[in-house]
């Protein structure tokens, strides 16, 4: 016999994740009564992952549970947030208990790893669609934002860009995928050290979910400047260097996401302390370009000349009728 939503409830979530002091109630009622600290500001974000749109039908259960958190532990990371409670909405063909067990060994590990206690949600039954709500403290004021870049500042992001668009082109032809590039797509690393080192450094940050120009393209708007980018800077692993190379263009690091790496902006004289902030991170920190006043981001070849790179990123509804 399946479960009921109250059994599932009971053995995959209550006690799936580590409890915390700040939590005064959690799964269980109608609502969870947390305690955010003095002086503090909560951060929330939701992202919601679609079966065939944001991962595969046959996709791997425990990395899915793992990514589904992880999307979102990277915009608090964007935030300069530090995580603490997180909810979860998950809508399910069946009650799969094997998938189930799965799924949330993936999303309880990385949420051990980063002290998230899951404190509520919902299960239903339909095409299976997650839903994630997360929810970080930052001391108030000091929160990054997408809005303070300032004309001069340079331009910097954590370790390599394309790499997860690599991944997703090789399993959509059918072509071997090694490892380390699988898991660049399936189990991104959300870059929170990084975003607290850098909250009292940078004036604007962002995460890379939907391209490096897309996303520096909000900073832009949401600052009112520009940006120049030098193609010849961008942090790239063997794989997507061979690939630009042998294909010249760049569209894999410019336009294609997942990637969930962080990008910045810094004032000049904050830069060898970002470097060193950021010396402990997973490729570090490469500066890439300069905020500018002129609007729009423009790409420079080796040469110094504007170059024809691929403009956009990924957009749902780009298509829609």
């Amino acid at each position: 016999m399946a479960c009921t939503e109250f059994e599932l409830i009971e053995r995959f979530f209550n006690a799936a994740t580590r409890p915390r002091e700040d939590v005064l109630l959690g799964i269980g009622d109608d609502c969870a009564l947390l305690r955010v600290p003095a002086g503090c500001e909560l951060a929330v974000s939701i992202d919601t992952l679609v079966s065939g749109v944001h991962f595969f039908a046959d996709a791997d259960p425990q990395a899915l549970g793992h990514k589904a958190l992880a999307v979102n532990l990277s915009d608090l990371a964007a935030m300069g947030a530090e995580p603490a409670w997180v909810t979860l909405a998950l809508t399910l063909p069946t009650a799969d208990e094997l998938w189930l067990e799965r799924f949330m060994a993936g999303f309880a590990a990385l949420a051990d790893r980063h002290q998230v206690q899951l404190v509520g949600g919902d299960t239903t039954r339909g095409p299976l669609c997650i839903t994630v709500q997360a929810h970080g403290v930052v001391p108030q004021g000091a929160a990054l934002r997408r809005d303070g870049a300032r004309v001069g500042d340079r331009i910097g992001v954590t370790g390599s860009l394309g790499d997860a668009g690599l991944a997703l082109e090789r399993l959509c032809a059918g072509e071997p995928l090694d490892r380390s590039l699988r898991a660049r797509l399936e189990q991104p690393e959300p870059r929170l050290a990084a975003g607290i080192g850098l909250r009292p450094l940078a004036n604007s940050a962002i995460d890379l979910s939907d391209g490096l120009l897309a996303d520096l393209g909000h900073i832009c708007q949401r600052s009112g400047v520009g940006a120049r980018l030098e193609l010849a800077r961008l942090p790239l692993s063997e794989a997507v260097e061979k690939q630009v190379k042998m294909r010249c263009e760049w569209s894999l690091p410019l336009t294609s996401g997942d990637d969930y790496e962080l990008c910045f902006s810094v004032p000049p004289q904050c830069c060898a302390q970002v470097e060193e902030v950021l010396a402990g991170e997973v490729g570090g920190c490469t500066w890439i370009g300069v905020i500018e006043e002129d609007q729009g981001v423009r790409c420079y070849g080796t040469d110094g000349r504007l170059s024809r790179a691929v403009q956009g990123g990924y957009q749902h509804f780009r298509d829609a009728d």
